[in-house]
């Protein structure tokens, strides 16, 4: 895919941060020596994790070079790597593992979330988040746009994999845990309209459908898909829109 926008991500900073404020409220830790953020984008997770553990040796970890950027320039006082989520598993000074919204789009996350907690000293926390909102109408409507296109073959495989139900968390993170929990939340994102809960998912659901278009393509899919979206989210009396978004909590301690 091409490189992520923290611009266009950052459009809806309040509602994609809401989810880490959350989850790092449940974290059990007073002090933290050494925290990684993984997946820490333009560093609106990160900043949280500054003010929470002021000092603790952060670090952030991204894939994306223009995320990274956005993150050094928000957070000079902390350090950002170029990392694969899928791969970077802790070193044995790591107090607290935190991931807003990254593991959803790691192949076989739920091994690579297992080797990350396998790897925390006793003690540490592993916390991570992931959206689970592929049967939601934003998600259904961009797969059936994908198929009913000119652009079908191309984007058959756009789709990410849905998450596993919470028994499989359970029973693949608990022989590592001395505690765990996991919880969804539901939340209802107060936007101006359609056209909002477009651009909303464009910077994140929609980009494996969007990046393989041309540019004319592109123009096509988002008409078709803003059409649906207004359908299917139709205005409250003020014209507003809300966002049904469901995410998926995980808090283990080693």
């Amino acid at each position: 895919m091409a490189d992520w926008s923290p611009g266009v991500y950052l459009k809806f900073e309040n509602e994609r941060t809401r989810a880490a404020i959350d989850l790092l409220a449940q974290v059990p830790l007073e002090r933290a020596g050494h925290v990684v953020d993984v997946g820490c984008g333009p560093g609106n997770s990160t900043e949280l994790l500054a003010l929470r553990y002021p000092d603790a040796d952060l670090l952030g970890l991204d894939n994306s070079p223009a995320m990274l950027d956005a993150a050094r320039t928000r957070l000079p006082g902390a350090r950002f790597e170029a990392a694969d989520a899928g791969a970077w598993t802790p070193g044995p000074d790591v107090d607290l593992v935190f991931a807003n919204a990254t593991y959803q789009w790691v192949p076989d996350h739920l091994a690579q979330l297992s080797r990350v907690l396998a790897a925390l000293k006793p003690g540490a926390v592993l916390a991570a988040q992931m959206p689970d909102n592929l049967a939601e109408p934003t998600h259904r409507l961009m797969a059936e746009v994908a198929a009913a296109g000119p652009w079908a073959a191309r984007l058959a495989h756009a789709a990410r994999q849905p998450l596993p139900p919470p028994r499989v968390y359970w029973e693949a993170l608990a022989p590592h845990a001395a505690r765990l929990d996991l919880w969804h939340t539901i939340y209802n994102h107060h936007l101006a309209d359609a056209a909002a809960i477009v651009s909303f998912i464009s910077s994140t659901g929609l980009r494996p459908y969007l990046d393989p278009l041309d540019e004319a393509e592109r123009a096509e899919f988002t008409g078709a898909y803003t059409a649906r979206i207004a359908a299917a989210y139709p205005p409250m009396a003020d014209g507003s829109v809300l966002l049904r978004f469901p995410r998926l909590f995980i808090l283990a301690s080693r």
